[in-house]
């Protein structure tokens, strides 16, 4: 931004009520994660259970992304977001009814689509409303309402399971997922184009249409990063207990504590800066906190390494979805929503399932040190991606 100009306002109406609702939704969403496998284990199911679960999860709402993002850029931005929210609020209630293993695995089917869209299509709004020159700052200011569901939710889900049980604890979490439906209603969604022009419409295959070419590199760097997140949410739990930690759930409040402490710094920082200052020195702070927490022993040294691992997350993944939003066309934005939460969906499942392997052939600890591996991929081709713009 030049010297002397004014910013345009961030704080704006539409930006409070997108940036509550998503805390309506990702508090519904949070306060099943610990919580939901020990319902898959009281229904019948065994470790292979509670991983398809997550899978399954994370699988249907990959594959419902690029077809939000291109309905999000061809039907509008409401439309998408009340067939999304209405999909998540009828798969939260069914919780309350399903009682074996194959018809959890079935609803997760529908809860994961409903998911996708919903978030892709938040991301989307929340990129029309915040003024360009100020992407990073809005992004990161935005990205709190999710870190603060993340601090707060699991531990207040847990509770409200050991006190209450689970009928209240799925009531609760519909019952949020209205009040983001009901609060997303508000909204005035600003006007953006609706489809690219004819000439481009006809250049573009169909798969272009579903996955935006321009947002893949950051998209590509967000799933190295999934990767990492996916062997921290799914097995966090169990390390616990191979490292005799009594309470992982320590893990999750300092580290969103860090989070939501960063990402404003950080989006500023993108803002004024670029993304180099941010990525680079983002993916040593996780390579630090993998590392600290595959030795962790003790509560101290789990919050220990979950600080530094906050620090790296939440640098890295809004700087990444800011980066992707700058990069393309604003009739093309739910196209690279799409695209982003994809890549970042597929690094959770595939990190999931391929850490889990290696966590049953070694340990948790050692899962989380090869998980170290994938940040040096990302830096890798990283530092090629910068080389090579420099030459250009």
């Amino acid at each position: 931004m030049p010297h002397g100009a004014t910013e345009s306002p961030l704080w704006t109406r539409a930006f409070i009520l997108t940036t509550l609702s998503n805390l309506f939704l990702f508090t519904s969403f949070q306060m099943l994660i610990p919580t939901l496998p020990i319902y898959v284990e009281r229904n019948g199911g065994d470790e292979l259970a509670v991983g398809l679960v997550i899978g399954i999860f994370t699988v249907s709402a990959l594959l419902a992304r690029p077809f939000a993002g291109k309905a999000l850029d061809t039907l509008g931005r409401r439309k998408v977001m009340v067939i999304g929210l209405i999909i998540f609020i009828l798969s939260m209630a069914g919780y309350y009814w399903v009682t074996t293993i194959f018809l959890i695995l079935s609803l997760r089917v529908i809860h994961g689509v409903g998911w996708g869209i919903t978030t892709t299509t938040f991301g989307t709004v929340i990129s029309d409303i915040i003024p360009p020159e100020r992407r990073g700052e809005g992004m990161g200011y935005y990205g709190l309402s999710s870190t603060l569901a993340m601090a707060l939710a699991p531990l207040f889900g847990i509770w409200l399971m050991e006190k209450s049980g689970f009928g209240w604890l799925f009531f609760l979490c519909t019952l949020l997922a209205i009040f983001s439906f009901l609060i997303s209603q508000t909204i005035h969604y600003p006007d953006v184009p609706a489809s690219a022009p004819v000439e481009e419409n006809k250049q573009r295959s169909k798969l272009d249409d579903l996955l935006e070419k321009k947002a893949l590199f950051p998209s590509f760097l967000a799933m190295m990063l999934g990767v990492t997140y996916g062997g921290i949410v799914t097995f966090i739990t169990l390390f616990g207990q191979e490292a005799g930690i009594v309470n992982v759930g320590w893990f999750f409040l300092a580290n969103a504590l860090m989070v939501m402490l960063v990402r404003p710094i950080a989006g500023k920082l993108f803002d004024r800066r670029g993304h180099v200052w941010i990525l680079l020195p983002g993916a040593f702070f996780t390579i630090a906190g993998l590392l600290l927490l595959s030795y962790s022993s003790s509560v101290p040294s789990l919050i220990f390494a979950s600080l530094f691992y906050g620090i790296g997350f939440g640098a890295i993944q809004p700087t990444l979805q800011a980066w992707t939003i700058n990069r393309v066309a604003v009739n093309r934005r739910g196209a690279a929503n799409g695209t982003f939460f994809s890549g970042f969906d597929l690094g959770i499942g595939a990190g999931a399932m391929a850490l889990g392997f290696v966590a049953k052939s070694a340990s948790y600890a050692a899962m989380y040190r090869v998980s170290i591996i994938f940040i040096v991929l990302y830096l890798i081709t990283y530092i090629f991606y910068l080389l090579k713009q420099k030459k250009q």
